[in-house]
């Protein structure tokens, strides 16, 4: 019964790893792979793996999407042209 559910969570899994390794914008990259993260604990969820899933959402998703959006206003580039 789950595997049209993880079906649809490998595709939409497929779809935002392509948008965040082609993105120009790191922000929309990190937005990405947040999502892909979230949608990697529901993967986990509906294997069973309830624990693991908690953990994806809440360090993949949560604490490591932050941080990267922190580093990301916290870097300045200049270009020398």
């Amino acid at each position: 019964m789950y595997w049209a559910l993880e079906l649809i969570l490998f595709f939409f899994l497929l779809i935002t790893a392509y948008i965040a390794l082609e993105a120009d914008d790191l922000l929309i990259a990190v937005v990405m792979l947040t999502i892909f993260s979230f949608l990697m604990a529901l993967l986990f969820t509906t294997m069973g793996a309830v624990d693991v899933g908690f953990t994806e959402a809440v360090v993949g998703a949560g604490v490591t999407g932050i941080l990267l959006v922190i580093a990301i206003f916290q870097t300045k580039f200049t270009t020398v042209d």
